[in-house]
C-alpha cells in the first residue's frame, strides 16, 4: 500500500475541483485494515487479513482485538502514513515479527529484533522436555542455555521453575542485548546472566540443565528456505555447514564437561537428523535417554546424559 493510495482515501475533490478538507472522506480503522491486506495479498502473504489487523494496531497503537472490535474509528493522518510504512516492510517480505518487535513464546511476549531467531512454536517442544525432567518442586536447577539467542527458552524455564538460576551464552553480544532485555521485561534478570562466547567455551563449572537450539540447516538446505527467512533472519542461528552438523560438534565439545552429575540436556534437532546427532554425541559421551517427537511426528529434541 502507498501514502499516495491512503491520500486519496483522506481528501477527494468537489464538483467545482476544489480540494475537500480530509475530515470529509474519513479514514476509518476498518478502512485501513481492508488497504493493508488489499496490499499483502497483491505481495502473496499467506494470511492477509490476520497480520493487516496485526500491522495496523501496531502502527496504531492499538490492541488487534480494539481494531477488530472498531473498525468505524477515524485515524489520522500521520498514524496512516505509519501504517504504510510498516504495510509496505511487509509487502517486502520482512518478517511480522520484527516489524512488531515482538512474539509470543510459551505465552512469554518475546522482544525480537534482525539480530535473533525468532522463536519458532516447535522449539517449546525443548521447554516441555526439560520442565519434564526438573518441575517446580526439584530444588533449584543451574540451567545453561547454549546459543541463547533472544533468550525465550531459558527465559520461558526461568518463568515456570520459580527457584531456578540460569545462564545464556551465545558469540552475539547483538542477541544478547535482545535476551538481557527480555530478561528485564519478564522480570527475570536477578536469576539469570547472559555471556558471550563460542558456545559453551567460556563457561565454567556444571550445570543440572542444559539446553540448546543450535543451527542445523544444511547448505542445501539453506538455498531451499523462503526468501523471507533467507534475507532477513540471522545467517549464523541458522546455517549448520555443508551437513547440518557442525554445531552439534562444537556443542559436544562442551557438553559432557558442562553436565553435572545426574544433569541432562535437551537439544533441538532439525528433520531427520536425531540418528546422526546421536551418533556424535555419543562419540563425545553422551548417551541419549530420550527423544521426543513434535506434533507433526518428527524427531526434534534429544534428552542427553553422561555416559
Amino acid at each position: 500500500m502507498t501514502k499516495a493510495a491512503v491520500a486519496q482515501e483522506t481528501a477527494e475533490a468537489d464538483p467545482a475541483g476544489r480540494s475537500v478538507a480530509p475530515n470529509a472522506s474519513v479514514v476509518t480503522v476498518g478502512d485501513l485494515v481492508r488497504e493493508v491486506a488489499a496490499s499483502l495479498v497483491a505481495a502473496g502473504v499467506a494470511l492477509p487479513a490476520l497480520e493487516a489487523r496485526l500491522i495496523v494496531g501496531h502502527g496504531l497503537r492499538l490492541d488487534p482485538a480494539r481494531v477488530f472490535a472498531y473498525p468505524e474509528r477515524p485515524v489520522a493522518a500521520a498514524p496512516v502514513g505509519a501504517v504504510c510504512d510498516l504495510a509496505a516492510r511487509r509487502g517486502h517480505g520482512e518478517p511480522l515479527a520484527y516489524i512488531l518487535g515482538e512474539r509470543e513464546f510459551w505465552s512469554l511476549p518475546i522482544r525480537v529484533t534482525p539480530d535473533v531467531l525468532i522463536p519458532r512454536p516447535e522449539t517449546e517442544l525443548i521447554v516441555e522436555t526439560a520442565l519434564a525432567l526438573h518441575g517446580a518442586e526439584d530444588g533449584s536447577p543451574r540451567i545453561l542455555d547454549i546459543g541463547s539467542g533472544s533468550g525465550c527458552i531459558l527465559l520461558a524455564l526461568l518463568s515456570e521453575l520459580p527457584a531456578a538460576r540460569g545462564v545464556g551464552v551465545d558469540v552475539s553480544e547483538a542477541a544478547l542485548r535482545v535476551a538481557r532485555d527480555n530478561a528485564h521485561r519478564l522480570a527475570l534478570a536477578p536469576r539469570c546472566d547472559f555471556v558471550c562466547c563460542d558456545w559453551g567455551s567460556a563457561v565454567a563449572g556444571t550445570f543440572d540443565l542444559v539446553v540448546a537450539n543450535p543451527p542445523y540447516i544444511d547448505d542445501a538446505g539453506f538455498a531451499s528456505l523462503t526468501p523471507e527467512i533467507r534475507a532477513f533472519e540471522p545467517t549464523t542461528a541458522l546455517r549448520g555447514g555443508p551437513d547440518g552438523l557442525d554445531a552439534f560438534r562444537a556443542v559436544g565439545r562442551d557438553l559432557r564437561r558442562l553436565l553435572g552429575t545426574g544433569g541432562c540436556a535437551v537439544v533441538e534437532v532439525g528433520f531427520g537428523q536425531a540418528r546422526r546427532v546421536e551418533i556424535l554425541f555419543a562419540e563425545a559421551g553422551l548417551r541419549t535417554i530420550r527423544v521426543s517427537r513434535d506434533l507433526a511426528g518428527h524427531e526434534r529434541c534429544l534428552t542427553l546424559a553422561a555416559i
